[in-house]
């Protein structure tokens, strides 16, 4: 069985904004007791290796009024040092002139795997014109992307961005564009997310930043889209370990975990 953990923040100190941290600091304290030493590459692995995760998606942001910028360069950079890592991508067309052609270097020169973007941190609808040509040149490469959906605590978050249904217009537009709805619709939009990866065979939801016990309230029929389901733990907002645990737990076939732990985003990712 291969573990993925779909969900990676991994700047360095100054990248991020305090209410950042702050946030962070209160969900993840063993990290900042000594920050530096493990958001680092071999920090990363040392973290997946206790919660017994093979692979982990660590993802750039450039998102300077909401949480912080984190480069494409330095995200490639960081996951260079272990082929267990992968990188994904950002772009934001309000600080870009040519987003495409940005996300076409993080591919191509970069070597990076996928594409992360933030709608209610970047005051951007995803379903916006602007981003059209992104999508295909993802959709081209073959490559995932995945949207934060739902609720933020951070500071200048507009959630109204985050809505999942605005989804649906790039499901149809670009039939075989892999969309990933991370934290699931969280808080506001369960339903709405459960139903697009139930009727998309290109959908897929991505649970980081839930709590693994309140999965099956949250998604009452999720053996339905077992094969649409990705983890992720959203870390340092979450320790690995205990979201693997989380998962482990919950009173589903060891199969139907086994799928949403990893085998799903392997697919994906051709991993």
């Amino acid at each position: 069985m291969v573990t993925v953990d779909f969900h990676l923040h991994i700047g360095r100190y100054e990248m991020y904004l305090p209410w950042v941290h702050e946030f962070q600091r209160k969900m993840n304290p063993e990290v900042y007791a000594d920050y530096d030493v493990n958001m680092t590459p071999e920090g990363i692995v040392r973290l997946l290796d206790e919660a017994g995760v093979d692979y982990g998606i660590a993802l750039a942001e450039y998102n300077p009024i909401v949480t912080g910028i984190v480069p494409n360069e330095y995200v490639a950079e960081f996951c260079s040092k272990s082929e267990r890592l992968i990188g994904f991508a950002s772009v934001n067309p309000w600080l870009m002139p040519d987003p495409a052609r940005k996300f076409e270097e993080a591919v191509i020169r970069l070597k990076m795997r996928g594409l992360k973007i933030y709608p209610s941190y970047e005051h951007i609808y995803p379903n916006d014109k602007r981003l059209y040509p992104v999508y295909r040149k993802a959709e081209d490469f073959g490559v995932p992307v995945m949207f934060h959906t739902g609720s933020s605590v951070f500071k200048g978050s507009k959630i109204k961005y985050s809505n999942p249904i605005y989804l649906d217009d790039l499901a149809v537009d670009f039939p075989d564009l892999k969309i990933v709805m991370a934290h699931g619709g969280r808080g506001l939009w369960y339903r709405e997310a459960y139903l697009l990866a139930k009727i998309h065979r290109n959908v897929y939801l991505e649970i980081s930043g839930l709590p693994p016990k309140n999965l099956l309230k949250y998604f009452p029929r999720l053996e339905k889209i077992v094969d649409k389901v990705i983890f992720g733990s959203d870390f340092p907002g979450a320790i690995i370990k205990d979201c693997v645990e989380g998962i482990r737990s919950l009173p589903l076939p060891a199969n139907f975990k086994s799928k949403i732990l990893g085998e799903n985003a392997a697919r994906i990712l051709g991993i």
